[in-house]
């Protein structure tokens, strides 16, 4: 929801570190790379019961996040860097809950179930639009160049990783906390579902 908004904030020091970087031959893709690894040991960490050590590794997932598309900016995007970035990112967010449903079964496992089928659910009307997007030759910029159309929802990346923070400093709350989120996570996809449906038909395209 808030992602749009704090583009204008984030993408201009990105841009100059991603035109550094890019200067000194580091590609995007290597960036994501080490970004996925800072994600799963974030999600080690949790499982093991350490989640301050769990946190610094979430923040540093993100920044290499937005650093590897601020890299491709500079130097040019291409088709199988978009690939890895949204694939590496929904490993990112699906170990997270699996984490702490492995560090606490009894008092989590059942609220990491329910966050992850509205990841899911969330998941598939955002990648299943970016497809119908691509066919309909539908573009927007609004939360920065995008290798795909990138549709947004009350839950999107900023919210996200706000509940990832709030489970590594509160951990003992991370099942209330989890069943809020996969709520607004779930009703994220049925706003979508309505908003696809209105610019899909609302399309100049009469064939759709």
């Amino acid at each position: 929801m808030f992602d749009a908004k704090l583009r204008g904030y984030i993408d201009p020091p990105l841009n100059r570190m991603g035109k550094a970087l890019a200067d000194l031959g580091i590609t995007a893709n290597a960036v994501t790379l080490v970004g996925l690894g800072f994600g799963l040991a974030a999600a080690a960490a949790v499982a093991a019961g350490q989640f301050y050590t769990a946190l610094l590794f979430i923040l540093l997932n993100r920044f290499a996040d937005g650093l590897d598309g601020a890299i491709a900016r500079a130097a040019g995007s291409t088709n199988l860097g978009g690939f890895y970035d949204i694939t590496f990112d929904f490993i990112f967010y699906g170990a997270i809950p699996l984490a702490f449903a492995f560090v606490a079964p009894e008092q989590n496992a059942l609220a990491a179930a329910a966050l992850l089928f509205s990841f899911y659910i969330n998941g598939s009307t955002f990648l299943a639009f970016a497809t119908l997007a691509q066919k309909l030759g539908m573009q927007t910029t609004l939360r920065g160049k995008k290798s795909f159309y990138y549709l947004g929802g009350l839950a999107e990346g900023f919210e996200t990783i706000g509940v990832f923070v709030a489970f590594c400093l509160f951990p003992t709350y991370f099942s209330w906390v989890a069943w809020t989120f996969a709520a607004i996570c779930t009703l994220s996809a049925i706003s979508r579902v309505f908003m696809v449906r209105h610019m899909v038909l609302n399309h100049p395209d009469p064939s759709v």
